[in-house]
């Protein structure tokens, strides 16, 4: 406490800590379970930052008044959006202009968090670790199997200040592009951030990995340089050779050049010191993250500064990153889930970076494990095909002695990922520490940065089994297994474990299986982000429905450079199709596959990742080489299903056998036969430098006939190809006239519904009887569309006539009318004060004794609080929708005060009820309804326990989790999702 004698504001610098120890302390009461102390400085913004509407802007000036021992003007409620801004208003209220000025802007405060929360820029971030602990380890590099560089900060950015000198004098300057064809290595580092600073833009590309790719390493590697205009090409001396073969086809490439040849330019041809370009702007391009081009031709993605830092911190808040963590990592760097997940993110949060050559990784996976034990990891992250190496490949005496319990995140992402994998290397690992919750099934892209779905909570991974069939015909997630089969991978193992156990139960499970598809849940929007699921139409879908993937936030991409068409093409409106199709469920994403990889056929949709995981099982056929899809036959017109798979066997009659057992196969999974099975030698099924299978590549070289291997007879299939051709698009049209048909008869319901149930409630006298008559109306509404309405927990209503409050969670325009139908009770509803500006909703929701509140003016909004406290004892209950509005996205928001404190002035109990479903039946900003199922879950009273300040917090979290738990849907306290 400061001295009586001086008073706390004559210090400004003492004045602002005070200040920041009060705001924090109060922060950290109104939002208990999501608080995090970095946010409080003296610009964070109260609402958004810190969580404080405003009735807890209006404690904390009460506080603030009697930790100052001054008053405050009236209007300084409406006027502070930061603690900077009510710094001010104590100065202002003892009238020192003077400190004001001179002072209060030069405030120098200790860092409030050890992470760098006002860089604009991957400069200014390194420059900003470089001040505040330039000696501090950020890399270790593994120089080989064995050896361990590590790489200080300063270090870092020393040798960047170098390179970035001696490009600028071969001519390298702002908006340029380089490239970096290098492996992982010191080197690596210090290019990168040297083109950093010397304002180019970095284009990172793979080295070749071997001779028999160096055709197909320079046909795509000129069309990445040709696009980028790349002036220069940092390389490794062993590709020097094929980098000059790229100057006879990219123009602009003006330098090839080493690393080591960077560092050996004599002093007399170089300048000692940098020049003067001016700093980086956060809008800049930071560099081009050039897709993989599973799916076509490689697209260079503009991240700009601002897009990656707003995703390096967007995951970072998800998985509660902190200095203390340490990351081990053998991802590639010059993709987005090694270069931007690995280490830019490691750089931000001060996390030390272990890394190693993705060889090191492929050749001996248990390095990479060591690696965790011998450096107490804490996160990494790997595709799913990683793991299952090492459930494979490692033996068990390589594992005496490993101990994995440190990691707490094992993020699997950029492909398919495969249950039946992570509960193996689950299981395999457990007796060595690793545990189940510490298996993370991530979804990202490029186009936003890289990270875009994680799950919120930890928690072992989510798989739901559905209904194979329904979800084929109509898209539709059925659940067909429930719980009882997510543990099928362990009843298998067991299994195998145990040869003499129930033959009959594991035939069982299997016959289940069989008719099952295993969809992941990948987790919610990352925060600050957004994720929905369109028809082809472009009109969002409800939950379980599949559809294409889009997002939007601030991690995303301008487009593509140089390339407006495809730029154009990833636009839909304000959103960034993912060209993947997915499904949601409580909000959380799962995938289906890829709408360019989706084949329809027979009138159902054939995922190509199931039939090739199947066939790599079949003895004779090299795992992950193996490619599904859908080609145009030339004679017919119509699609036809090919399996292309690449096998060492030479023999024919081995080879025909193998092609009858993936026909099979596939009518045994699909219930349809394979058009052509085409088996190939090694090396023939192109990949991504990442692995994935090159589809649209595979399709390219089999209707070119470049696989040098006979094309199969398909008279006997034309006819049924002719007649089954027209399946998937009757079915096709069967859905949307399903979809449009509803939604017409909905509206055609509700609009034969309105007129006479408005026009009774408007001249009806009596509000029992108006009560009556909208309540017949919701019912006949939900009835007509043949709506299915679960009401849970119905006894909970009061039956006496004591006043009590109605909180409900708010997702959609039809949470009222449902509520009418539901309760059966009389609500005295409140809404917001801009209905009261049209006529038929004024006067509808008059009659039913609503009250209006203001929503933006804060000083009016609290004056409209505590009118409402003057209605709350009245037989009927005051309803309130705490988030103050509704949104399109799943998920429930921050819940505002003002009722909670009606019920603590009042000693009122409040009656939780959770609306599940109608979101998804008509959205925010929607007029096209969806088919869909209503719950209603009414959960006990709750009352108040005390009459202060804190019994208001207690009893709205109380509520909150209440209804954040029945809703399965994720917390999103303080996230602007509109």
């Amino acid at each position: 406490m400061e001295s009586q004698n001086i008073p706390p504001y004559s210090d400004p610098k003492q004045a602002a800590h005070s200040l920041l120890d009060l705001v924090t302390e109060l922060a950290k009461e109104v939002n208990p379970d999501n608080f995090d102390s970095s946010t409080v400085q003296l610009d964070s913004s109260l609402d958004q930052d810190l969580g404080l509407d405003s009735l807890g802007r209006a404690e904390l000036i009460q506080r603030t008044e009697q930790q100052f021992a001054l008053t405050l003007p009236s209007q300084t409620l409406a006027e502070i959006d930061t603690p900077r801004d009510l710094l001010n208003a104590i100065f202002n209220a003892e009238q020192h202009p003077t400190a004001i000025k001179a002072t209060a802007e030069k405030i120098e405060l200790p860092t409030a968090s050890s992470y760098p929360d006002q860089v604009q820029t991957l400069q200014e971030l390194l420059r900003w670790h470089v001040d505040q602990h330039g000696d501090r380890p950020h890399l270790y590099v593994y120089q080989d199997a064995d050896n361990v560089e590590s790489i200080s900060y300063q270090t870092l950015y020393q040798q960047a200040k170098i390179i970035a000198s001696r490009l600028q004098d071969l001519g390298i300057g702002p908006g340029d592009t380089v490239a970096i064809m290098l492996p992982t290595c010191n080197a690596y580092f210090y290019c990168f951030f040297g083109i950093l600073l010397s304002r180019a833009i970095p284009v990172p590309i793979y080295p070749p990995a071997r001779p028999s790719q160096i055709e197909d390493h320079l046909v795509r590697h000129s069309k990445i340089l040709q696009n980028a205009e790349t002036k220069m090409l940092i390389t490794i001396e062993q590709a020097k050779g094929l980098s000059t073969l790229l100057k006879l086809h990219v123009p602009a490439l003006e330098h090839i050049i080493t690393a080591e040849e960077i560092e050996m330019l004599s002093a007399e041809s170089v300048s000692s010191e940098q020049q003067q370009i001016g700093n980086a702007h956060p809008d800049d391009i930071a560099f081009l993250q050039y897709t993989s081009g599973s799916t076509g031709v490689p697209k260079g993605v503009q991240l700009t500064h601002a897009n990656l830092l707003a995703n390096i911190r967007a995951m970072g808040k998800a998985v509660g990153a902190t200095s203390d963590d340490v990351f081990v990592s053998w991802l590639p760097v010059y993709h987005d889930m090694g270069l931007i997940g690995a280490w830019f993110g490691s750089l931000y949060h001060a996390i030390p970076l272990v890394i190693m050559s993705p060889l090191n990784f492929l050749t001996q996976p248990k390095r990479w494990l060591w690696a965790l034990h011998h450096h107490r990891g804490t996160i990494t992250a790997a595709p799913n095909f990683a793991y299952e190496l090492c459930v494979n490949k490692i033996p068990d005496a390589d594992l005496e002695g490993l101990d994995l319990s440190s990691v707490r995140h094992c993020w699997n992402g950029a492909e398919p990922i495969s249950p039946t994998t992570m509960e193996a290397f689950t299981q395999r690992f457990q007796p060595h520490g690793f545990t189940p919750e510490a298996m993370t099934p991530v979804y990202g892209l490029a186009e936003s940065s890289v990270g875009l779905t994680f799950p919120l909570n930890t928690r072992t991974p989510r798989v739901e089994w559905v209904d194979r069939q329904t979800m084929m015909n109509s898209g539709k997630a059925v659940m067909n297994l429930g719980g009882a089969v997510i543990n099928s991978d362990k009843a298998a193992a067991d299994k195998a474990s145990n040869p003499k156990g129930n033959d009959d139960e594991q035939q069982d499970i299997n016959a289940l299986l069989e008719h099952s598809i295993p969809l992941i849940g990948l987790g919610h929007p990352l925060p600050g982000h957004q994720i929905r699921i369109v028809d082809p139409q472009g009109r969002e879908l409800p939950e379980r429905q599949e559809g294409e993937l889009e997002f939007k936030g601030p991690s995303s991409t301008s487009g593509y450079y140089r390339a407006p068409d495809k730029t154009a093409g990833l636009y839909h409106g304000e959103w960034l199709r993912t060209g993947d199709r997915a499904l949601t469920m409580e909000g959380e994403l799962f995938l289906t596959g890829r709408v360019k990889d989706i084949i329809i056929k027979a009138g159902r949709n054939i995922y190509p990742q199931e039939l090739e995981s199947a066939v790599s099982q079949l003895d004779g056929i090299r795992k992950g080489c193996i490619a599904v899809f859908a080609s145009a036959n030339p004679k017919t017109g119509t699609e036809q299903l090919v399996v292309l798979a690449e096998t060492k066997l030479n023999d024919e009659q081995q080879k025909q056998k193998l092609r009858d057992e993936i026909q099979n196969l596939s009518i045994n999974l699909l219930g349809i036969p394979t058009d052509v099975v085409e088996l190939c030698p090694p090396r023939t099924v192109p990949k991504t430098s990442s692995g994935k299978i090159r589809r649209s590549a595979c399709k390219t070289l089999f209707e070119e006939n470049k696989l040098n291997a006979p094309q199969r007879a398909v008279w006997w299939q034309a006819t049924r190809l002719f007649v089954s051709s027209a399946k998937p698009a009757f079915l096709r049209f069967k859905r949307l006239a399903a979809d449009w048909g509803f939604a017409c008869y909905m509206w055609l319901v509700m609009a034969l519904l309105a007129p006479p149930v408005w026009v009774l409630v408007a001249a009806l006298p009596s509000r029992q009887s108006c009560w009556s008559v909208a309540r017949w109306g919701a019912r006949s509404l939900i009835k007509l569309t043949r709506t299915k309405m679960e009401i849970t927990g119905i006894d909970n209503l009061p039956q006496d006539d004591s006043p009590y409050l109605v909180i409900v969670n708010h997702a959609s325009y039809l949470d009222g009318l449902v509520l009418l139908a539901a309760t059966g009770k009389e609500h005295q509803f409140v809404a917001k004060s801009e209905l009261k500006e049209n006529f038929f909703a004024r006067t509808f929701l008059d009659k039913l004794g609503t009250h209006f509140v203001e929503r933006f003016d804060t000083q009016k909004s609290i004056t409209d609080s505590q009118q409402l406290a003057a209605f709350a004892d009245k037989p009927s209950p005051l309803t309130i929708f705490p988030e103050g509005t509704l949104y399109r996205m799943a998920g429930v928001h921050d819940f505002h005060l003002g009722a909670f404190q009606i019920a603590v002035e009042k000693q009122l109990p409040i009656l939780p009820v959770t609306l599940k479903g109608t979101r998804s039946i008509l959205r925010d900003k929607s007029l096209f309804p969806r088919k869909g199922d209503i719950e209603v879950i009414i959960s006990p009273l709750i009352k108040p326990d005390g009459s202060d300040w804190q019994a208001t917090l207690a009893l709205r979290n109380t509520a909150r989790k209440i209804i954040l738990e029945n809703s399965g849907e994720p917390d999103l306290a303080r996230e602007n999702t509109r």
